[in-house]
């Protein structure tokens, strides 16, 4: 995941630096090219599966025949070889076609009675690595990390622990991710089609995250580990959390 590039520091003197992997990889889905994304080149049988899953083109990851990965190229077959396929992403409407906001109402919803204790919140953001050069998502579950991953890109990394969650047979509605980074929209709507229901992350969330997830069902805690962790949407979630 990381290869040493030469440089010359500043004040003088050449050295070799880590420098985190990207690689762009093409992924097939039964002989036709479906998209092509930028992430980090390793352990992408989880990332296609939690990918395919969080587009909404398989249920689960019986739907998936085989997976062969060759360099920058990932070639899916599903059990249904005649079946087309497309990316969908969030889902936006506008009036006159002029695309101006998500609709939240075509959007899954949060089905969980799943909460989580302030305890168990530090416990598992110290899961996760000091800020560095690649964002870090875990699964948590029963208080153990259930899947952990890393990516240059963090929604990348939420595909691979969803994945990894798949293949192994999770029940997401009892897990909490916990990555590092902001928490975007798209982090959402992630969790929503896998049924994930509290979302913890050492950075802030969007606005636009905060407003999708108050809708849906989706717990955000932001800033953890640090002093201005807050809980930004339902703190009904979030066990010790006086709430508004």
């Amino acid at each position: 995941m990381f290869k040493k590039i030469a440089c010359i520091r500043i004040g003088g003197g050449k050295i070799a630096l880590d420098a985190a992997e990207e690689a762009p990889v093409a992924i097939f889905v039964n002989g036709r090219h479906l998209t092509t994304v930028i992430l980090s080149p390793t352990g992408l049988q989880d990332f296609v599966t939690g990918y395919l899953y969080t587009e909404e083109i398989i249920r689960s990851a019986d739907e998936i025949e085989s997976v062969r990965v060759e360099e920058n190229r990932i070639s899916v077959l599903t059990t249904n070889i005649f079946k087309r396929v497309s990316v969908k992403k969030t889902i936006l409407s506008g009036c006159g076609g002029a695309v101006s906001y998500i609709d939240t109402q075509k959007l899954p919803a949060i089905h969980s009675d799943r909460t989580v204790s302030i305890p168990e919140l530090e416990k598992a953001v110290t899961a996760l690595p000091a800020p560095g050069m690649i964002e870090v998502i875990a699964l948590i579950d029963g208080g153990h990390i259930a899947a952990r991953s890393e990516d240059i890109d963090r929604h990348n990394a939420l595909d691979r622990v969803i994945g990894r969650g798949l293949r192994d047979g999770l029940d997401f509605s009892r897990t909490v991710a916990v990555g590092t980074g902001t928490v975007t929209s798209e982090m959402v709507r992630k969790c929503l089609v896998a049924n994930i229901p509290v979302l913890v992350s050492t950075g802030p969330p969007t606005a636009l995250a905060v407003e999708v997830a108050e809708e849906t069902g989706l717990a955000i805690v932001g800033s953890a580990g640090t002093p201005e962790m807050a809980v930004y949407t339902h703190p009904e979630r979030i066990e010790g959390c006086d709430g508004p």
